[in-house]
């Protein structure tokens, strides 16, 4: 796996904890953003890629900074 690969992943893998740590479920943060939920749960799985759009709306809902997501 090459590191831009191994990156994405964590992206996803920190969007899922904070969306756990704020107690949100996939479909209520999905609701919040007016996506799906399966495409939330493909976003934190990394098999699709997010925009930046939606993860500055995703920090938003979270109440908390982008740079958030980029602890790797």
């Amino acid at each position: 796996m090459d590191n831009k690969t191994t990156k994405i992943l964590q992206l996803g893998r920190n969007i899922f904890n904070k969306r756990k740590q704020k107690g949100y479920s996939q479909n209520e943060l999905a609701e919040m953003l007016d996506i799906s939920r399966e495409h939330l749960a493909k976003i934190e799985t990394a098999k699709r890629c997010i925009s930046l759009g939606l993860l500055i709306d995703i920090a938003e809902k979270l109440d908390i900074p982008v740079r958030d997501f980029f602890d790797f």
